[in-house]
């Protein structure tokens, strides 16, 4: 299925406004309000892009394009759409608020280990991790929405309403940026521990010893190490940052699923106004889904758009550079697990197994290709190591039955539906032991591979990249609701895989939400200029020189026709063919040689008819 960005945005935004929009008023169904996660999801579906790519763009009404206006028709005219976005929002915030702070719950997202066991209302408010990250997400949207709509409105009371949604979108980002900061750890590993044989195994692949892997892992990391021992912003407890300092020990690095137990208070402007920061309850436990999570949301943070539209406040300012600083130890420190063997990277054993429990899954072997395409976002990479990559990718498309047909009873398929269930450790201390779904393999997948393809600098990685996406967008595309409640929207596995379980009888916005993002990267895709080949470019050089010197003997031949006759506007359709190809030549080399070839042509037929007439 051809990657069409535009099209497939506006056919997502029209099943979204027909699914949450009664006549301009919008609806949260029952599910609202139950988890601050799918609610985000939910909202930015609609701001991501709209904030992200200029032809979508809803913060100024006369600039709102036609099909955009079109696509959103249920919501209201393009003066109408921006009030209603400041409306919804602006009950995203009261709704996820206790009065005293912003409130992080993964409510209804959170499951029970035992299905038997009712989780308890205390545990659905826990702070998660992925709430975290789409509100950072969210409300850096909203900051940027509500600063280009400022300027386009006059009325006391939109001005009014715009500041204090301002207001109340600048605390609960404050509040996400500290959460990210408080959920972040250090795990330390002694290598007699359960998980520290584990780590020892996944290093080793079963050919080094534990003390070679130890060596191995001093040699690899002591750069890092020094860099996370010595960073007293990180906020380490000192006992931690003793054993760290200890190379016998080796150690995991990364998110929790959520606020760390015994966690320190973080400091900020506004503890001058009594908001607290919740106790946390998780484990000091790195997770792979979650550490992918918060980098998305950092991601967002250091982008480009965020420093140019200036849409963080001093704090802000410095809780950004704290983040940065956990963003980059994580990059280097699971890049180098990834490729922790030159000659086999345990990136291309599949699959990933974790060193907690006997857990592996095809999952967790993308979310470690997740974190290398963070690091390859931010630094040149060889042909060689991303045709690696690309090869990981297109095995994990054949295991996770995108690419490949699936098997009777194919336990592949749960990798979809009901996707893999994480045990969150430390959330049993106030009830039931609570599990965390991940079901978005495949919007996952499709994701990496357009912002590789973006990053591709060889046409023979890019090819395979774009053939792969195209080939996981049909699987997602199909995978869309056809009848019922959220038609057009996300997520019927059985569309693909029959066998799977009955899908949910509302969207899945966790699903939806991904595709919207793997839309905007795509239209990224598409704004890149193609990779420049030598061998084109060699060829229209070539071929230039070929046409400028017939064109010369052509006029040599048929000296300054007079203006205005037909050989004078041939002669200079041909002068303009051939001086665009030469503009072209370095960019768009292809191009180039298509004019150059034209001209060429032309040319052949003018000397032809010449030698007729002689």
């Amino acid at each position: 299925m051809q990657i069409k960005p535009r099209q497939q945005l506006l056919d997502m935004w029209q099943a979204l406004a027909r699914h949450s929009f009664e006549q301009g008023v919008w609806s949260w169904g029952e599910s609202g309000g139950l988890s601050s996660v799918a609610d985000a999801e939910r909202l930015l579906c609609l701001l991501y892009p709209a904030t992200e790519l200029p032809a979508f763009r809803l913060d100024d009404p006369n600039t709102t394009e036609r099909d955009v206006r079109k696509a959103l028709r249920e919501v209201g005219d393009s003066t109408d759409i921006p009030v209603r976005l400041i409306e919804i929002v602006g009950e995203f915030m009261k709704r996820h608020h206790d009065g005293e702070a912003p409130t992080f719950g993964g409510g209804h997202s959170f499951g029970s280990v035992d299905p038997e066991l009712e989780l308890s209302a205390k545990q659905r408010e826990f702070d998660v991790v992925d709430s975290y990250s789409m509100s950072v997400s969210l409300c850096l949207a909203t900051l940027g929405f509500l600063k280009v709509y400022r300027n386009t409105t006059t009325r006391a009371s939109a001005v009014a309403r715009i500041e204090e949604l301002r207001q109340d979108t600048s605390d609960r980002l404050t509040a996400a940026m500290v959460g990210l900061l408080r959920s972040f750890t250090v795990d330390v590993v002694d290598i007699s521990s359960d998980q520290g044989r584990a780590l020892a195994r996944l290093l080793g692949r079963g050919r080094l010893s534990d003390r070679q892997v130890v060596q191995r892992f001093q040699h690899r990391f002591k750069p890092l190490r020094a860099l996370i021992t010595d960073s007293l912003a990180l906020g380490l407890d000192t006992d931690v940052c003793d054993e760290l300092r200890n190379e016998n020990r080796l150690f995991e690095c990364g998110w929790a699923w959520g606020v760390v137990k015994d966690a320190p208070v973080v400091s900020t402007d506004s503890d001058q106004g009594g908001r607290r920061q919740p106790d946390g309850v998780a484990r000091p436990v790195p997770y792979l889904h979650f550490t992918v999570v918060a980098l998305d949301g950092i991601i967002d943070l250091l982008s480009e758009r965020t420093l140019t539209l200036g849409l963080l406040d001093a704090e802000q300012q410095h809780l950004a550079s704290a983040l940065r600083l956990r963003f980059e130890i994580t990059q280097q420190y699971w890049s180098g697990i990834a490729r922790f063997d030159d000659e086999v990277w345990l990136l291309e054993e599949i699959p990933w197994r974790t060193t907690r429990g006997p857990v592996e899954s095809e999952y967790f072997s993308l979310t470690v290709v997740s974190i290398l395409v963070h690091d390859l976002m931010r630094r040149r990479t060889t042909v060689h190591d991303l045709s690696r990559i690309v090869a990981v990718m297109e095995r994990l498309a054949e295991r996770g039955r995108i690419t490949g047909r699936a098997l009777r009873d194919d336990p592949a398929v749960a990798l979809h539906r009901p996707g893999i269930a994480m045990p969150l450790l430390g959330s049993d201390e106030r009830g039931p032991a609570m599990t965390w779904v991940m079901n978005d393999f495949s919007t996952q997948l499709l994701k990496r591979s357009v912002q590789l393809c973006s990053l591709a600098n060889d046409i023979g990685s890019q090819d395979r990249l774009l053939r792969l996406a195209e080939s996981v967008l049909d699987h997602v595309w199909r995978r869309r609701i056809t009848e019922g409640e959220g038609v057009g929207l996300w997520d019927d596995v059985r569309a693909v895989h029959p066998e799977a379980p009955a899908p949910a009888t509302t969207p899945s916005w966790s699903v939806t939400e991904r595709v919207t993002e793997c839309m905007v990267a795509a239209h990224g895709l598409y704004d890149r200029s193609p990779i420049r080949s030598d061998e084109l470019t060699a060829a229209a050089r070539e071929a230039i020189s070929e046409a400028a010197h017939l064109l010369g003997r052509e006029q040599k031949n048929h000296p300054a026709p007079l203006g205005g006759t037909p050989q004078g506007e041939w002669i200079k359709g041909v002068e303009a063919d051939l001086r665009r190809a030469r503009e072209l030549i370095e960019d768009l080399p292809g191009t180039s040689l298509a004019l150059t070839l034209g001209v060429l042509a032309r040319l052949d037929t003018l000397a032809r008819a010449t030698d007729g007439e002689g």
